[in-house]
């Protein structure tokens, strides 16, 4: 394990005596290496560890070219329990299991990045999680010991349909929303190569896909009376990252009120926007942010709405989380300038 670099030292700006210290399991990925570029940056934190099995020993930046020049910590395969909070960077099914073979202290908070604890049946031992979607559960999080980060398409569409679900207005819900390469993570697989990707998208999981389940569950918690039936298509995009969801209901609400509902429920949230202009991706790469366009023809409601499945949609949301359960200030270490050119 390296010690964090000089320059990483002048950086922090302790709460108390010291930083927030912070290790990483799973960081040789696309999340991982988007949260380890974060925490470098983050004005209240110091990373101590990051594990991986296959790169122990390494440079981090041999793996995350980017970080070339920010930080000379290398891989780990050892684990300390000396951290204030412990984020879980791997693989849907590995969390749990990871959570089994290795004793975690009780005193650590866990934010998982995996889908394994996002549904409220979802427990292990006594460890309880709360679902880590803050412009639904931000008062949980606060107090919470351990976060489930919500999934990239499901962030986006909830963001989507949560004003809704409040005022009671959802019943039948159609979705479409296409991703970049990078929601599929960095194992290679045919529909990842670049020689497939380029030029060409594809429906799938057509109707099934697995955020269907915690997207319910949020809006039902928003909306407990009368069911609300989600269809969502998703698509994979000829592009690297972000994902661009459109929703659309019945509503007989003029757009006015629509709006004014919108613009209340996120009133407090600072990194949600509605937009009175047509969005796109571009807003929203390389940040933490949520734009939402409403376009209503007649009685049929469009919500658009866009994030960067990487930050919103994984990396980002699980430092916000971090942030909210410390104490400290939300958007600290996710002041973003979007990738606009």
């Amino acid at each position: 394990m390296s010690e964090i670099s000089k320059k990483e030292k002048i950086s922090k700006a302790p709460i108390g005596d010291r930083s927030i210290k912070a290790g990483i399991v799973g960081g040789a990925g696309y999340t991982g290496g988007e949260l380890i570029r974060l925490l470098i940056r983050h004005p209240y934190t110091s990373v101590s560890f990051i594990h991986s099995r296959s790169n122990a020993g390494k440079p981090v930046h041999t793996v995350h070219q980017d970080l070339l020049g920010d930080t000379d910590l290398k891989f780990a395969n050892e684990l300390t329990n000396d951290v204030d909070v412990l984020f879980l960077c791997v693989g849907h099914g590995e969390a749990k299991e990871f959570l089994e073979e290795n004793k975690i202290d009780g005193k650590i908070r866990v934010i998982d990045l995996s889908q394994d604890f996002r549904l409220r049946n979802a427990k292990y031992e006594k460890r309880n999680f709360i679902y880590g979607l803050p412009e639904l559960n931000r008062e949980k999080i606060r107090s919470a010991k351990n976060i489930a980060n919500p999934g990239c398409f499901a962030t986006g569409i909830q963001l989507g349909l949560l004003p809704l679900a409040k005022a009671g207005l959802l019943e039948d819900v159609y979705t479409t929303g296409i991703t970049g390469s990078t929601g599929a993570g960095q194992g290679l697989t045919v529909t990842s190569h670049f020689s497939w990707r380029a030029n060409n998208i594809q429906a799938y999981k057509t109707l099934t896909h697995q955020h269907l389940a915690e997207i319910g569950e949020s809006l039902k918690q928003l909306q407990p009376k009368g069911n609300i039936d989600l269809s969502f298509i998703p698509w994979r995009g000829d592009f690297t990252r972000g994902i661009f969801v459109s929703s659309q209901i019945t509503c007989t609400w003029k757009i006015e009120k629509v709006v004014r509902l919108y613009e209340e429920f996120y009133a407090d949230h600072p990194f949600t926007f509605l937009s009175q202009d047509i969005i796109f991706l571009k807003q929203v790469v390389n940040t933490n942010k949520c734009v939402i366009r409403l376009e209503k023809v007649g009685t049929k409601l469009v919500i658009h709405s866009a994030i960067d499945n990487l930050l919103k949609g994984a990396s980002g949301q699980a430092v916000q989380n971090m942030n909210l359960m410390f104490g400290i200030d939300e958007c600290a270490g996710l002041n973003l300038k979007a990738n606009y050119f």
